[in-house]
Parts: structure tokens; sequence; C-alpha cells
């Protein structure tokens, strides 16, 4: 049976998609060692650097999207076409999931192959929190796509 620190782990990812972070661990005075030991044990799923998950919540379809955020050391927003369906403009494709970290972040981590990860700093009151998830605003979005497609020369479909 869980113990406490299972318990407080739980109750932090309930409201996150069943996702936590090593960050979130320390902020509640949980050792990483505590995590390892959880995660070798099976009662947390190690998912990416950094990114646990409690095996008994049940999947949602924002979940990759969630984590898609935390992946990039919690600093990626959701962007591009994936924001716009988010705000409700598009389809979800979690085969394809575009996040933007600050123009400084760098990773010598492999990008996972359904992360389109772009560098571009973003004003702070342009990120939003769309079920819990941080997503540029539409009008970020819809300029992002914009400038893609002057890029690439694919017009509005």
């Amino acid at each position: 049976m869980p113990g406490a620190r299972y318990k407080q782990l739980a109750a932090l990812a309930a409201d996150n998609f069943g996702f936590l972070t090593s960050d979130d661990a320390r902020d509640l005075s949980i050792p990483v060692g505590t995590i390892n030991a959880m995660a070798r044990r099976g009662q947390l799923e190690h998912v990416a650097h950094g990114v646990y998950r409690i095996p008994l919540t049940p999947p949602d379809r924002l979940a990759p999207y969630k984590l898609a955020t935390l992946w990039p050391d919690r600093r990626g927003l959701i962007s591009h076409q994936s924001a716009l369906a988010l705000h409700g403009t598009g389809e979800l494709d979690p085969d394809q999931i575009h996040v933007t970290v600050p123009a400084s972040y760098r990773t010598h981590r492999p990008v996972p192959a359904a992360y389109v990860l772009r560098h571009e700093d973003v004003a702070p009151e342009d990120h939003e929190l769309i079920d819990g998830i941080g997503v540029v605003s539409r009008a970020v979005a819809l300029h992002q796509v914009y400038l893609d497609e002057l890029r690439t020369g694919a017009g509005p479909a």
C-alpha cells in the first residue's frame, strides 16, 4: 500500500493529467531518490527526463499536450496549429504537437518525434492556460501559422 508521500504526489498529479516532475517532488520535500525508487517499484512511470506519471490516472486525450509542455523542463507552450486546435479552431493531432520554448532554451536530449520544437520568446501576456495546459494566445498562434505559411510558400488551405 502506498504511503503518505505517494498520496501527496497522487494528489498533485490528479490536477495535472497524472503527471508530476522531479521539481514538483522537490517542492513537496520529497527526495529524488524516493521518486526513483517509486518508479522502480512501478508506482510511478518515468515518461521523460524529470517527468513521471501516476499509472492509476485514467488516460485523457489532452495528456500528450500537457506532457509536451513539461518535457522541455516545464518551459514549453503549445503553439502554432496545436494551439489553434486547443483554442477550438482545428483538430487535435497528438502525433504532431507544436511546442514553443524560449529562444535561449537548449537541450542535449533528443526531441521526441511527436514534437515540433520551436524557439521563440513569447510575452507573458500571450501565455494562456487551457484545461491546465500552457498555450500561446490565439492571436500569437495565428501569427505563427501565418509566418510558417509565408516561409514555406504554402498558402491557406
